[in-house]
């Protein structure tokens, strides 16, 4: 068994994205440990994220399953990192930085709690929010690059409407989410006009904390997303929390860890507007970047 010194996020995708190579290769776990000649134990172990694993060992699956060299690499990156503690994903770093580890975590979530302080969280942004941080963010980016990047990031909100299997989804925004122009009056517009359109969802809850909140627990934390999984084979996923910065991510998943973020996340919530009132003032802000460029 993998231990638990070491952050689980790493081992829990690894698993992930092995087992999906397994079944496009066509594999049953039974077929893949004959030809691996381990047994299934230790197959499920791994695809569950039970387990710790070599490099050496990801590269032999990788090679039965026929995966591309440039996943290999990546997987064979993140199978290093198996025994980090309170993992730091580095973008670029041995795992490159197109490799996408926290969307994995967020399709298999059955609720999020996230906090953001100056951006629309991208399960909701419309296509012309995305594509203004994409090009703040990297404005190198040729423009085939910045619609690529607009179209995952959007094709992501697929997640909350996907029926039975739809995560809750609890937000908290900052009222300065809602005043900053972003892409343009136009663009914030259509974005503040989509976020009304999300609290329609059964699934989805949008609150706002105003300046006049006064301090709370956000202001020290800064962004942050709390993830919670279903059971699955009798036990769930431990919770994650994701803190990201402009260098890599922070993925935290100690019972402590996570109760202390749970704790800020309920802080700020009580902090904030309710859902009505909180409707209402992003209603009231439709229109008012007209001036601004």
């Amino acid at each position: 068994m993998g231990s638990r010194t070491g952050s689980t996020v790493p081992r829990r995708q690894l698993g992930r994205y092995l087992r999906d190579l397994r079944g496009r290769a066509g594999f049953t776990v039974r077929a893949a440990a004959v030809e691996l000649e381990w047994s299934e134990v230790k197959m499920w172990r791994i695809e569950t994220g039970q387990s710790s694993m070599r490099s050496h060992d990801v590269e032999t699956m990788c090679r039965v399953y026929g995966a591309p060299a440039e996943l290999r690499r990546a997987l064979m990156g993140l199978a290093k990192e198996t025994k980090a503690q309170g993992w730091w994903h580095s973008y670029g770093d041995v795992i490159p930085e197109d490799f996408d580890v926290y969307m994995g975590l967020e399709e298999a979530a059955s609720g999020l709690s996230w906090y953001e302080a100056d951006l629309v969280p991208g399960l909701l942004q419309t296509d012309g929010y995305a594509r203004a941080v994409v090009r703040a963010h990297r404005g190198d980016l040729p423009d085939a690059e910045v619609e690529r990047r607009v179209r995952l990031r959007t094709a992501r909100q697929t997640l909350l409407t996907r029926g039975s299997t739809a995560p809750i989804l609890r937000v908290v925004l900052n009222e300065a989410v809602l005043r900053r122009p972003t892409g343009g009056h136009g663009v914030m517009d259509g974005q503040l006009r989509h976020l009304l359109w999300a609290t329609g969802l059964a699934n989805v809850s949008i609150r706002i904390v105003t300046f006049a909140s006064g301090m709370h627990h956000g202001v020290m934390t800064g962004p942050f997303v709390l993830l919670r999984f279903p059971e699955g084979m009798g036990k769930a996923e431990p919770p994650t929390v994701y803190v990201e910065n402009l260098t890599g991510a922070l993925y935290l998943d100690k019972d402590a860890e996570v109760a202390s973020y749970a704790a800020a996340f309920d802080n700020i919530w009580t902090a904030s507007l309710d859902e009505s009132a909180s409707a209402r003032l992003v209603a009231d802000m439709v229109g008012t970047h007209e001036e601004q460029h």
